[in-house]
């Protein structure tokens, strides 16, 4: 088909002028100037030589309870059952708490695991058994102690909605290692997803392009996957030819990105059509492997998705996040304390996590991944005992939480930070999501506050105006 030009004396319709007319010229200028800002980037570069080039997110979404997994306190045990010392609640707020709250020990036992010398509880062997690939942050702090604020702030540098996500700036920055799958990819288990929905793996102001791509867990991963009945491939390229045309056509006429992007998304969609659903067959998955990550090929699940992360990861995707719901071990039932509830989060999510990471290390993929393992804030010292509540569960808690990381760049079997003896307070080494984040960034090749995107006049980056380095994570 012939290249579509727009004829040199174009003219509004009458209906576009109509529409049009109340807009100011200063208007139009300034819409002009803010267009020429979002020119859609792939793949911006680093600014330095990167140490790792992909990064596999699992995000336990709910926050778990770090004082009964990785950061274990004698003093709660000693204590437990008594009033939590008034200058620990002194201008406080919480969730649900309310009056004086109990200590709480936690009913798990925990063993220092040789090689490292860190701390896990009997309930995350199979994390244990990898301590020596992972750099253990226990001194992570957030601001924001809802789930929803807490994860947008985790995963976009901002407690708001509406800011570009992790991996999307990943995306923006470093730009697609494949051509047939998208550079970033999500995948949710559980009974629900995120708290905070899809704003987690969202674009924000960036191109489309750069947005998350979900993947379901169940019939076909990509919704309209398959072409229509009486529709074959010749068909679908001539189709996808003609919408392509007129896409740039109006392209060039309005001057909008965003539309740029649809002509990509249109183009990625059709070489998914073909890359997809033989990623997502796990016919060719040994036995041996999927018994390794207590996965089965044709049932939904935490440990299908790692399965399938690391697919994705060897095929060139660039982000890979893994939500997994279920961690908000607040007491009111079974079916959220510590006793019940946590053990059977740990049961889907322990040994699928370890096998992952152990998979990429012993694959050669670990020495260029970032491996991130965590929620979205901590648990408190206390039992929530909401409304007298007999089951035994803990309230969100901003001040002290922990986060696994492991991969390029990273320091292993290396533990930083530490808490005080009630673990309510970080003691040493206070690490923010901006730190965080910044320090993802640099393994990543970029300087964190190099890496911006113009948006309203505005320089914008993952993290906000702070974040630090953390150099004694670094390798």
């Amino acid at each position: 088909m012939p290249e579509l030009i727009p004829s040199p004396d174009w003219r509004p319709t009458r209906r576009a002028l109509l529409a049009g007319g109340g807009v100011s010229l200063a208007s139009l200028a300034l819409a002009e100037l803010l267009r020429a800002e979002q020119t859609p980037v792939s793949g911006a570069g680093p600014h330095h030589a990167p140490k790792a080039k992909r990064v596999v997110y699992l995000h336990m979404a709910g926050a778990p309870s770090q004082l009964d997994l990785f950061d274990p306190k004698p003093k709660l045990a000693e204590l437990d059952g008594q009033d939590c010392p008034a200058s620990y609640l002194s201008g406080e707020r919480f969730a649900f708490i309310k009056g004086t709250p109990k200590i709480l020990g936690s009913p798990h036992a925990f063993a220092r695991e040789a090689r490292t010398g860190f701390d896990f509880s009997a309930l995350v062997p199979g994390l244990s058994s990898v301590a020596d690939k992972l750099c253990v942050v226990r001194s992570m702090r957030t601001t924001q102690f809802n789930h929803v604020p807490a994860q947008i702030l985790m995963q976009t540098g901002h407690f708001r909605m509406g800011r570009p996500s992790f991996g999307a700036w990943t995306s923006y920055g470093l730009g697609a290692l494949a051509s047939d799958l998208p550079s970033f990819v999500v995948l949710t288990s559980g009974r629900y997803g995120p708290d905070a929905g899809a704003s987690l793996w969202g674009a924000g102001f960036l191109p489309g392009v750069h947005q998350g791509v979900r993947f379901l867990s169940h019939g076909d991963p990509v919704l309209h996957l398959a072409d229509p009945e009486g529709c074959d491939r010749d068909d679908r390229r001539r189709t996808l030819d003609a919408i392509g045309d007129l896409n740039r056509l109006a392209a060039r006429e309005r001057g909008d990105p965003e539309i740029e992007t649809r002509i990509a998304q249109y183009e990625l969609a059709y070489r998914m059509q073909a890359s997809v659903p033989e990623l997502v067959d796990f016919g060719s998955e040994p036995a041996h492997v999927l018994e390794r990550y207590g996965a089965k090929a044709d049932e939904p699940s935490f440990a299908r998705n790692c399965v399938l992360a690391r697919r994705l990861l060897e095929q060139g995707v660039r982000f890979v996040q893994l939500y997994h719901w279920g961690w908000d071990s607040h007491g009111t039932s079974p079916g959220d304390d510590i006793v019940t509830s946590l053990p059977q989060r740990c049961q889907e999510c322990d040994r699928p996590s370890a096998a992952l990471l152990a998979e990429l290390d012993e694959r050669g993929l670990l020495e260029d991944t970032l491996f991130v393992w965590g929620g979205e804030f901590g648990r408190t010292p206390m039992n929530e005992a909401r409304d007298g509540s007999k089951f035994l569960g803990r309230d969100h808690h901003p001040h002290a939480f922990t986060m696994l990381l492991a991969g390029g760049g990273l320091k292993r079997g290396f533990r930083l930070g530490a808490t005080d003896e009630l673990g309510y307070f970080v003691s040493e080494d206070p690490v923010t999501p901006f730190d965080l984040n910044a320090t993802l960034l640099h393994l990543l090749g970029f300087d964190h506050e190099r890496l911006t995107y113009r948006f309203q006049g505005r320089d914008f980056r993952l993290t906000d105006v702070e974040g630090a380095v953390l150099a004694k994570l670094l390798a």
